[in-house]
């Protein structure tokens, strides 16, 4: 059984039975977290994505790791700024796309290029794979100007191809509804290139019937889509 609470905006924590994942919260009642390691994982620096408030989860409790995409910068300034001690920062890493670490026994994250800013991750562990792609999304803005709307579609095909025919058991993809249908390219195309069992939208700025907008639009994702209503709505997923 996998347990996801959605935070608010992208914001997910998801309990496995050997760890729990905390996805850039930043905003949302928090419930109270299991008695199991802890991975702490920050897309980027947008205040939308990362707020230095998660450092405080390193209370002595369990035992904790954070990831964190490039940009999000450990310098003494940003430590000192954040309270940032050598302790906690010894269990930071900072991930660029195309990186592959092992932060807890069992656990595998991959990180991926963003076409934002940051990255996304890839995370395996108890047999299952779950992705959150932060801000990698197919940014397509009506009204930019036609060279940067091409740019920005060859970037993140390119860079969403590490995950072409892979399982992914869960995936949490931005459905943005300032893009208007535009907003459905990089989640459809997210679900067309990899093997992913279950959707759940993120990036909506509290515009939920966004996903029904999308669904009659590209009805063959109904059946792998799991619809978010509010924050601090629990999804359970069997095995």
């Amino acid at each position: 059984m996998m347990t996801v609470t959605f935070l608010d905006h992208s914001g997910f924590l998801a309990e496995l039975p050997s760890a729990a994942l905390l996805f850039d919260w930043w905003r949302g009642e928090l419930p109270p977290l299991p008695d199991k390691p802890l991975l702490v994982f920050a897309s980027h620096r947008h205040p939308d994505h990362f707020t230095p408030g998660i450092f405080a989860l390193d209370d002595g409790r369990r035992e904790i790791r954070f990831l964190l995409g490039h940009g999000i910068r450990l310098t003494d300034r940003n430590r000192t700024r954040w309270g940032l001690s050598d302790g906690t920062a010894a269990k930071c890493r900072v991930l660029s796309g195309g990186e592959r670490v092992a932060p807890l026994p069992g656990v595998a994250v991959e990180a991926l290029p963003s076409t934002d800013e940051g990255a996304a991750f890839l995370v395996s562990a108890d047999e299952r794979t779950i992705f959150h792609a932060g801000d990698l999304n197919w940014w397509h803005w009506e009204g930019e100007d036609p060279a940067w709307n091409r740019n920005m579609e060859v970037n993140f095909k390119r860079y969403a191809e590490p995950l072409r025919g892979r399982r992914i058991d869960l995936a949490m993809l931005p459905l943005d509804p300032r893009l208007g249908e535009d907003g459905f390219r990089g989640p459809g195309y997210f679900l067309e290139t990899a093997d992913i069992r279950r959707f759940l939208p993120m990036h909506q700025w509290g515009d939920f019937a966004f996903t029904e907008r999308f669904l009659n639009a590209c009805p063959q994702f109904r059946e792998r889509t799991v619809p978010v209503e509010r924050p601090g709505q629990r999804f359970r997923f069997p095995d």
